[in-house]
Formats: C-alpha cells, structure tokens, sequence
C-alpha cells in the first residue's frame, strides 16, 4: 500500500458487503444490453468536463471506467496523449470504434477504477465521467485516481447527483430491485461533502459546480425503451422482476419522467443534474 493510499480514510462497508460479489454484478450490467447507445448522446459532458480541466496539448490523461470513450474522445480532439480504461471489453470496443473513426490516437486498456495498473503520477489530468462513481469502494477508488495524478495535476469528474434526474431513477430502481444491503449510493459522488471527503487533504483547490446534461428523447415511453434495452442497470433490473413487477417498474419510471420533463410537445427533455468536479492535486 502506498502512503497516500494509507492516508484516504479507510472503506467501512458492512461486513454482510461483499464488495467483489457486488463488482462481479456491476461488470454483468454494464455489460448487458449497449450502454454505448447511451453513451453517445452523453458527449456534451465529455467536451465540457475538458473544457472545465482547460487540457493542454501533450498532456497525458487518464480516462477512468471511459465506458464507450466520451472523455478520452473529447480529450483526444485536444491532441492530448490518452489512456482509455475500462473493466467492460465490450464498451472500449466501442472507444476504439469511435476513434478509429475520427482518426484520434487513443490507448485503449482494460482495467479496474480500484485497482489502476499505472505507476504513481503518471498522468497529468485524471478524468472520469459518470463512470468510476459506480465503483464500490468510494475511498479506493478516491486513493487510485490521486495515485496516479501527477502532483500539480487535475482530477476531473461529473458525477449524477443524488437529488437529480438519475440520482432518482437509481432510487426508483432500488425501490423495485433492493441493492445489497449496506451499500452506499453511488450518486453520494454527486456531493460536495463526497469529494471534499475523499480528496480534500490531497488537493490545493477543489470546484464542485452543479451542471445540467439534458436527456432528449422522442417520448417519455420512448426514453423507457430505450434504457430497459440498453442501459444495463435498467436492462437488468427488468430482468430480475416477474411480468407484474416489470410493469410496476414500468410505469413508476414513467412517472419520474413525466416530473422532469420540460417538454410540452409529447417529446422529453429532461435536465440531469450532475456534479462537475475538477480537483487540483496538491
């Protein structure tokens, strides 16, 4: 263990957590249906969360769970040198699919946001976009992008906050299919209070604004289509439900979705709240 490791406050999850059983399950839904059908339309937030991290030709960055690569595309579109990681294959298939297309240098390599295979400081800015939030372990995850964030660098992260569009579709999921017992909400990274927390002794300034991504879709029920068939937790959820279940799921997000939505015309516009966090390295 490294001494900075040593120094991130330690996990605490309740003993009945198995956290490797719980990552097994993760990697299972993301992998399920096609995240990279919604992934795409996320782009915006990639492009920003660069902006917000004001990326300098040269430098190395890291994208950390990348899923189908937004970050690492935007960052390349900067000619920085970049890493696209990711614990799903299928997902950085998509990346490289993406990539090749536009004829952008990126590295693309599996691996796990807890366990980072890159030396200490070995990237100049660490990006993340509603990706390494889900990991299990707040803290490990906290020690690893700090790891390997070079002293001087930056940690850039939009996470969904609790209180958001999505922050409440993962509560409405849970009301329907109860996560493990113990486990925290992934979308406490969407807090201010969670990112002082994790990187906090560690940074010599940290800015936390709240941002709006807005999810477009055709209709409400076409958004529902849309995610029970290629948004893994979605898709999954759906499926560990019997038919009378799947249709209490059903219309309960719907129902979210009619009190988030802007749009008068019978399509949906939907503004996501997310946390935009750059963290300078101390």
């Amino acid at each position: 263990m490294s001494a900075l490791s040593a120094s991130i406050p330690a996990s605490n999850p309740t003993p009945a957590v198995d956290l490797a059983a719980v990552k097994a399950r993760q990697r299972l839904a993301w992998a399920a249906g096609d995240y990279a059908v919604i992934g795409t339309t996320l782009q915006i937030v990639g492009e920003a969360l660069c902006e917000a991290l004001d990326l300098h030709g040269g430098e190395r960055v890291l994208d950390v769970a990348a899923g189908n690569g937004n970050a690492s595309l935007a960052a390349a579109r900067r000619w920085c040198e970049v890493t696209s990681t990711d614990y799903v294959p299928a997902l950085l298939e998509r990346g490289r699919e993406r990539a090749a297309a536009e004829r952008l240098q990126i590295a693309f390599q599996e691996a796990d946001a807890e366990a980072l295979p890159f030396a200490d400081a070995s990237f100049d800015a660490v990006l993340s976009t509603f990706g390494a939030m889900f990991a299990p372990d707040a803290p490990r995850v906290a020690a690893e992008l700090l790891r390997v964030c070079r002293p001087g660098g930056r940690i850039g992260m939009a996470n969904w906050t609790p209180t958001g569009f999505i922050g409440q579709l993962f509560k409405t999921l849970g009301r329907h299919v109860p996560p493990p017992a113990g486990m925290a909400s992934p979308a406490l990274w969407g807090t201010r209070e969670r990112i002082q927390d994790c990187f906090g002794a560690h940074a010599s300034a940290i800015a936390t604004p709240a941002r709006h991504f807005v999810f477009r879709y055709r209709s409400p029920q076409h958004m529902l289509d849309v995610f029970r068939s290629f948004y893994g937790p979605v898709h999954k959820a759906f499926g560990a439900l019997d038919e009378a279940g799947q249709q209490a799921l059903a219309n309960d997000l719907l129902d979210l979705f009619g009190q988030f939505n802007t749009a008068r015309d019978g399509t949906l516009a939907a503004p996501g709240e997310y946390l935009e966090v750059v963290v300078t390295r101390r």
